[in-house]
C-alpha cells in the first residue's frame, strides 16, 4: 500500500479508537493519520524509515485493537492472512478497511473476500482500491483456514516457511549455486546478510565444521523467525536488521551473501552494492566474502571500490559467483 491518500476515512468515525495498521508503506501521506493509526512494520528497511518520518511504529501490534487497516502486499495467501489476523484484533462490528494496488491483485482479493465475509462499497482512487468489511461473529472461523495458510509451515526438507517471504516454497537457485561451493575453508565468524528463512545458513554450517560464530542478518522479521527455527546450531545468533545501515564492527573472518535486488516491486541493483559495502565494513582486513548474483546486475565496479581482490568463479547458468578479499576502507 504506496498511496495513503486513497485512504479516505471521511465516511468512517475512528475519533478515539485504537487504529492498527499492518502492511502500510513509508509515504510523507502518512502524517494525515499519524495521531490516530499504529502502524506494525515487520521489515526493518521501512520500519526504520517510517521512524525517521516520526510515526507511530512498532515491530508487533497489540493483540486487540479498536479498529484495523489491512494494506496488501504481493502475495495473496499472506494478503488474506492479513485480513484474518485483523478480523481476530478486533471487537464484531468494529471498522476495518483494506486498500491495496491493482498491482497487488486487490481486484481478485476483493472478489474472494466477498465470497465469505461482507464486502462495503468498493471506492477506485489512484491506481487502487479501498473496501471495508463488515466484521461479524462469525468473522473468526470463517476466515481460519486463510489464518491457517499464512502461518509457518514445513514444506519439502522440513523447513519452515511462510507466504511472503523470499523463495517461500523453497531454496532459490542462487543461494543452492552458492551452497555448492562452501567448504571447510571457510572459518571463524561468519555473516549472512540478508539470511531469509535461515536455508543458506545451515548449508554453511553443515560444511563447515570450524566456523565459530555465524551471524544471521535480515530485514523481514518473519523470514527471521523461520531461521530462529531452521537454524538450531548454537554457532548461530540472529539479527533484524537493515543491512545497508550496518557499519560494523569489523570482526568478521568471512561474510557469505544472496543480496537482494527487490525492495518492493521495483529492481533496485543498488541494494545488491550497498550489500556489498556492508561486507567490507563486517570483515577484517584479511576478510573474505562470497557473493552470487543474477547474471544481469551490476556489481563489478562496486566489488572493485570495496574488496583490493575479487574473482568470478566460473560456472554456467543464470548466476554468477563471486568470491571477494581484503575489504578497503573508507575513511
Amino acid at each position: 500500500m504506496s498511496d495513503p491518500q486513497r485512504l479516505d476515512l471521511s465516511g468512517i468515525d475512528l475519533s478515539g479508537l485504537q487504529v492498527g495498521c499492518i502492511g502500510a508503506e513509508p509515504d510523507a501521506g502518512w502524517h494525515d493519520f499519524a495521531d490516530i493509526i499504529t502502524f506494525e512494520q515487520q521489515n526493518r528497511v521501512d520500519f526504520d524509515r517510517m521512524q525517521d518520518m516520526r510515526l507511530n511504529v512498532v515491530a508487533t501490534l497489540p493483540a486487540t485493537m479498536d479498529a484495523m487497516i489491512v494494506g496488501l502486499g504481493r502475495s495473496r495467501d499472506e494478503n488474506l492472512g492479513r485480513i484474518a489476523r485483523a478480523c481476530r484484533m478486533i471487537p464484531a462490528g468494529a471498522p476495518l478497511i483494506v486498500t491495496g494496488q491493482k498491482t497487488a491483485g486487490v481486484d481478485s482479493l476483493v472478489r474472494q473476500v466477498r465470497k465469505i465475509l461482507p464486502v462495503g462499497e468498493v471506492l477506485s482512487k489512484s491506481h487502487g482500491k479501498l473496501f471495508p468489511i463488515e466484521v461479524a461473529e462469525d468473522a473468526i472461523p470463517l476466515t481460519q483456514p486463510w489464518f491457517d495458510k499464512a502461518q509457518l509451515s514445513a514444506k519439502d526438507g522440513g523447513w519452515l516457511t511462510a507466504p511472503g517471504m523470499f523463495s517461500a516454497d523453497s531454496p532459490d537457485a542462487g543461494s543452492i549455486r552458492l551452497a555448492e561451493h562452501f567448504a571447510p575453508r571457510i572459518s571463524g565468524a561468519v555473516a549472512d546478510l540478508g539470511a531469509g528463512w535461515g536455508w543458506l545458513s545451515a548449508q554453511l554450517l553443515a560444511a563447515a565444521p570450524d566456523v565459530t560464530t555465524l551471524s544471521l542478518y535480515e530485514a523481514d522479521a518473519n523470514a527471521l523467525d523461520a531461521a530462529r527455527r531452521n537454524v538450531t546450531d548454537d554457532r548461530a545468533s540472529f539479527h533484524w536488521e537493515d543491512v545497508t545501515r550496518l557499519e560494523g564492527p569489523a570482526a568478521h573472518d568471512w561474510v557469505i551473501s544472496n543480496p537482494p535486488f527487490h525492495h518492493g516491486r521495483a529492481a533496485e541493483p543498488a541494494l545488491g552494492q550497498a550489500f556489498i559495502q556492508t561486507a567490507a565494513k563486517l570483515l577484517k582486513p584479511n576478510g573474505r566474502a562470497l557473493f552470487v548474483a543474477n547474471r544481469q546486475l551490476p556489481y563489478e565496479a562496486q566489488l572493485s571500490e570495496s574488496f583490493k581482490k575479487w574473482q568470478e568463479i566460473p560456472g554456467p547458468g543464470a548466476f554468477k559467483l563471486f568470491e571477494a578479499e581484503r575489504p578497503i576502507r573508507k575513511r
